[in-house]
Order: structure tokens, then sequence, then C-alpha cells
């Protein structure tokens, strides 16, 4: 099997694995890990061979693209506090924490090398966070704090790193010059991604046409990434800050078709990207394979150790960071989310996944140094580093759902609904008072606006049924009743309709061009109608 192959392999396991992992219960990102440990069992697959340098600048921005448009920047600066006390803080804790540990029981690995090891493992994946938590119907508050976790922990965790690997590889360290770099970084980033989202929205404009303004939308990631990393910049959060300036001003209230269109492309690239990125996790086990070969017993042992830091300085750390971020809550902070109960804590300390990111540091450690001496314990700090992701994303990744529901920790549906009720009493009061507008301006005949008021009216009640009086709620369903058979015999008129259009397209002389326009035509009539 060669390589190009292999990737189709894991392209079709991403789309299977989805309804699987439905179906069993279980986060597909997971399921796909475990697909990939299995090919990578099989003596007939070939070792992946994609350059570690690639691999982040290829997985980790359509990752973080995609999982900004379920969020928001309004969102990011209400919740500022429990994401330093709970993920920037958090990594750096658990950096110094592994790499401690790891410097006192792995002989010879020297502090900056041990420091590198605590960076990849400390930050939890944003992607596995976001499928397993958003899958597992827990309460909107947690799955925001662990995507603001996952996001905003990366871009802390892979700057230590790489001054740690600059230091093992130079030999010298220096902390004014950390530091220096750490803000350089930051500051580059920021300006990156508001330079270059300001652009991509201006383009957005001038472009028009949907299908062009989702291809910007896949192109300005990758350039996002790699403009700030030229620049000595942190890439990740280059990334995020283009994707939320275009999150927030980008989107047209009105381009229906667009924003559909958009979200239907994004959820696929999501999809396959994750599907791949976690497949590629379990395929590596061929480079562990090789890297423990005859001293199995020894590295398992120093892993264990991390493992167990890992995982219980998250622990350590949640429970009073979360107590915390609770006393200092206060009324005028009512937007922010935070953890409610130890219940919540402990979900979030065991939902602390590690993954992509992790694989592609530990892969992307140099082999030698500026001397040209070996990179001191690679070979072992990629072993520790595959140790820790693949326990912390198969054994807590299947046992999350089990935990959850022990706890009894469920979504809190009676805020969503209020919110949503809220939502749809503000929909229907603005197109009344549009129509009040086109009113003062235009003569409507009478049963026009009769008909438009109760339109208005029927915007908030098909949202929230519950917005509308017992009497009322009668009247609307019967209403209800009467549209739907009329969209029902509208869907078979014009299912009638494209059948025989798409018919035409294979009779002599048809032109393809202008069938598929008509069926265009019909295709956007039959959206708006249903």
């Amino acid at each position: 099997m060669d390589q190009l192959l292999l990737l189709f392999v894991l392209l079709f396991g991403a789309v299977v694995t989805v309804p699987l992992g439905d179906r069993l219960g279980l986060p597909a990102p997971v399921l796909m890990t475990l697909a990939g440990v299995a090919l990578a069992l099989v003596p007939a697959i070939p070792n992946v061979d994609i350059p570690p340098e690639f691999i982040l600048p290829l997985v980790l921005p359509p990752l973080l693209y995609a999982s900004v448009q379920r969020t928001s920047w309004r969102q990011f600066a209400a919740n500022v506090r429990p994401i330093l006390l709970l993920a920037v803080a958090l990594v750096f804790v658990t950096t110094a924490a592994v790499a401690g540990v790891a410097h006192a029981v792995v002989p010879g690995l020297p502090i900056a090398a041990a420091v590198a090891l605590g960076a990849l493992v400390a930050p939890p994946d944003p992607v596995a966070a976001t499928a397993v938590a958003g899958s597992l119907g827990l309460p909107r508050r947690m799955v925001s704090i662990l995507e603001g976790e996952g996001l905003f922990n990366d871009v802390t965790a892979i700057v230590l790193y790489h001054v740690a690997v600059a230091a093992a590889v130079s030999g010298s360290f220096s902390w004014p010059q950390a530091l220096g770099e750490f803000v350089l970084s930051a500051v580059v980033a920021l300006a990156v991604g508001l330079a270059l989202g300001w652009v991509a929205n201006r383009l957005m404009g001038l472009l028009g046409d949907a299908t062009l303004q989702i291809g910007l939308t896949l192109l300005v990631p990758f350039v996002s990434y790699v403009l700030a990393e030229e620049l000595q910049g942190s890439g990740v959060l280059a990334v995020l800050t283009t994707a939320l300036f275009l999150a927030e001003y980008a989107s047209d209230a009105d381009d229906v078709l667009g924003r559909l269109a958009g979200h239907t492309f994004w959820e696929i690239v999501d999809t396959l990207v994750t599907g791949v990125a976690f497949g590629l996790i379990g395929l590596e086990l061929h480079t562990v394979f090789s890297t423990a070969h005859g001293r199995w017993g020894q590295l398992a042992g120093w892993a264990v150790a991390v493992i167990a830091v890992v995982v219980g300085v998250r622990l350590v750390w949640l429970l009073p960071a979360a107590w915390l971020a609770r006393k200092l809550h206060t009324r005028r902070d009512w937007d922010e989310e935070i953890p409610l109960s130890w219940r919540e804590s402990v979900v979030m300390w065991w939902a602390g996944m590690r993954g992509v990111a992790s694989v592609a540091l530990a892969l992307a450690i140099p082999l030698r140094t500026d001397d040209g001496q070996p990179f001191p314990a690679r070979d072992e700090i990629i072993f520790i580093a595959f140790a820790v992701i693949m326990t912390t994303l198969v054994v807590q990744g299947l046992t999350l759902p089990w935990l959850v529901r022990r706890l009894g920790v469920e979504p809190d549906t009676d805020a969503e609904r209020a919110f949503e009720r809220r939502l749809a009493l503000r929909a229907a009061k603005a197109a009344k008072r549009r129509l009040k507008e086109i009113q003062e301006v235009e003569e409507l005949p009478e049963d026009l606006v009769e008909t438009l008021y109760r339109r208005a009216y029927d915007v908030g009640a098909r949202i929230s049924p519950d917005l509308v009086d017992e009497e009322r709620r009668e009247a609307y369903a019967q209403r209800v009743a009467r549209i739907r058979d009329v969209q029902r015999i509208q869907r078979e008129m014009m299912s009638a309709a494209r059948h025989e259009v798409l018919a035409a397209r294979s009779e002599p002389g048809a032109d393809p061009e202008v069938v598929d326009r008509v069926l265009r035509h019909l295709d956007v009539r039959s959206l708006r109608t249903s």
C-alpha cells in the first residue's frame, strides 16, 4: 500500500467513524485513532512519510478555523478569566511539573529537553476536546471553556516548546531573551491575524460569489499561519485572530445561500481533516515501536511517571482554580462561563486529552544540535509523548461518556430554551418593526398587511412555539398544518419540475450548462419555499 492509497483509506475512515461513533456512543476521533492503531499493526501498511515540519501547517489551520466558527470574540472576551486560570496558567504548571519529573527519572535528560517534553504534552487538544464534549450533551458553558482552553493553550505551549528546543539545540538559555521571544511572537501573530482578517473581509465583498468566498476562507487560515511563522510569530494565534475577526465582521445577514454553503463546506473539511489527523496518531505507532525496541520495561516506567504527572496536575489545578473562578465571579459577570460544581470540574479534568499538536511537536524535534551531536534523549521523548497521547486520548476518550453519565452532568436546557425564546421574540419584533416602516412609505392593502403581520408573528412562533398563549398556539398550529400541506404539495411539484429538467440533460442537442443553470434556479426556489 502506497502513501496516497493510505491517505484515501484514512479519508474513508473519517467519514465512516462519524455515524459509527454515534451508534456506539463513542467519540469519532477516538475511533479513528483506534483505526490508525489497527492499521499500524498490519505489516503491509507502510510508515507514514510526512515531514514533521508539514504536519502543523497542514492540519492545525483548518481545524482551528473550523472550531472558531462555533464561537465568537464576545464569548472569549467574557471568559478571559476562566481561560487564563484554566488554560494558559495550567500549561505553564504542567510544563514545569513534567519537566521536573522527566529530568529526575530519565538519565541524561537536560532540563531544556525536559521542558520541551513538558511543553508538547501540556496542551489538551482543541479538536479532541470539542469533538468529544460536543457529542456528550454537556452544558454549553463547559463546552465553551474547553474550546477556549483548547484554542489558547496551543499558543502558549508551542511558544514554550520552540524556546525550549532552541535552548537544547544551542546549548544556552536566557530568560530575558525567552520572554522577549514570547512577547514578540504574540504581537506579530496579532498584527498578522488582524491585517489578514481585514484584507480577507474586503476581498469577500469584492468577490461577491459564494463559491469564490468559500474558496478564499479555505486559503486564509493557511496563509495566516505560514505568514506569522515566517515573521517569527505564533501561527496558531494568528489563525485564531483572523478567524475571530472574520466571524465578527464578515457575516452578511442576507447572504443565506452563502452562509448555508459555507457552513456545510467547513463541516466537511472539519470531519475529513479531523479523521486524518487522528488516524495519523494511531499510525505513528510504527515510530514508537522502533524507538522502544529492547527497552520496553524501562521506557514504560518513565512514561507511566509522566502520564501520572500530566493527569494528576490537571486535577490538582482544576479543582482549586474552578473554586477560585466561582469566588471571583460576580453578578456583573453574568455572561462569564465557569464550572458550577465539582462534578463539572471533574468532567473537565477527564476531558483533557492530548492529540494532533502534541504529535506534530514530538515528531518535529530536531535530530541534531548545533554542534552536530544527537538531540539529547530524542527517542525517549518521542516514546513518552506518544504514551501520554495514546493513554489520554483512548482511555479518557472511551471512558468520558461513562463518567458524564455517572456524575449526572447534563445540558442546561432550561437556560438554552429561555435564550432561544428571547431571540425568537426579538426576531418577531424586528420583522414587525420593519413592516411598520414599509407601511409608512407604501400603500398596502389591508388584507396584505394582515397576512404580513401574521407572518411576522409566525417568525417567532416557529422558532419558539411556547412564545404564544394556548389559544393563539392552537390557531398557529392550524396555520402550520395548512402551510405544511402547501409545502408538501409544492415539494412534489418542484420535484417533478427538477426531474423533467434533469431528464432533458441527456436529450440530443441539450446544452448541459443551460440545463444546470435552470436546475440551480429550481434548487434555490425549492430551498426558499421549504
